[in-house]
């Protein structure tokens, strides 16, 4: 397997010589969004009819987690994730990078309803923030129910130890950016079996809300989970899950989001 620091290179040699043409994220009506100027966030409300949550909702995503306002709520229930390995496809969906589980990659079961897992995809620096604090990098696990609700378990992840998860995919993002340089968009690379495990880990402790998709059209009532301990990448990892996109959206991440009365439930495993 290619070192951390060996794809770090390849990545700059990449942004040397690939196409440096912008491309804009779309809905199926052809209105495209970004993250800077006249399609930045403030604007996404006016750049759609199916955009107009993103302006008018009132339970948006994401928020920034005050730890002090947080209340502990005894009824909440572990997160129980049965991830366990998966076959997965690499994408570039313009605006992040992502990993979809076509056959699905396991569940969470939250208020005894199943979520099966549909993708993951990363944000950087993070979109939620704690205490006003925010991290270089956000994984969102993008889970859907039989009955079409959607649940989201997010961790934040600070700089430090390489992510035993992401050295499995770490390759495939060098074919994933090479595929970019020569289309508009990546074409979806297999990403082959992955283990689920390591993402099982440092959930004793979590915080819930009810906000929306963090992107267009900003659809509400998503369960958010969003874990308590940050967990741990190197900047070279992080450099490299960025490194497919275009420049304007190497920044992905959508401002705080007002909580209008909104509260905040902590779970903490007590043994």
């Amino acid at each position: 397997m290619t070192s951390s620091i060996g794809n770090a290179v390849f990545f700059l040699l990449l942004l040397a010589v690939c196409c440096v043409t912008s491309t804009l994220a779309c809905d199926p009506n052809g209105a495209k969004f970004g993250y800077i100027g006249s399609v930045g966030p403030a604007h996404w409300g006016t750049l759609s009819p199916n955009f107009t949550q993103c302006a008018k909702g009132t339970s948006q995503s994401p928020i920034d987690i005050w730890t002090g306002g947080a209340v502990y709520n005894p009824a909440l229930q572990p997160l129980h994730r049965d991830y366990t390995v998966a076959n997965g496809t690499l994408v570039d969906n313009v605006f992040n990078i992502g990993v979809r589980f076509d056959g699905g990659g396991g569940n969470v079961t939250i208020d005894g309803k199943a979520y099966r897992l549909q993708q993951l995809h990363w944000h950087s620096p993070s979109e939620h923030t704690i205490n006003g604090q925010r991290f270089p990098l956000e994984l969102h696990m993008v889970h859907a129910s039989d009955d079409g609700n959607v649940t989201v378990v997010a961790m934040l992840y600070r700089f430090g130890r390489p992510d035993p998860f992401f050295l499995q995919i770490q390759d495939k993002l060098v074919a994933l950016y090479a595929e970019g340089c020569d289309a508009e968009k990546g074409v979806p690379v297999p990403a082959g079996v992955v283990s689920l495990w390591p993402l099982r880990l440092h959930s004793h402790a979590y915080y819930r809300y009810v906000g929306s998709f963090t992107t267009p059209p900003c659809t509400e009532n998503v369960v958010w989970n969003v874990l308590a301990q940050a967990r741990e990448m190197t900047v070279d990892q992080a450099a490299a899950v960025m490194a497919p996109l275009e420049k304007a959206y190497r920044r992905n991440n959508r401002p705080t989001q007002p909580m209008n009365g909104r509260v905040v439930q902590i779970y903490r495993f007590l043994p």
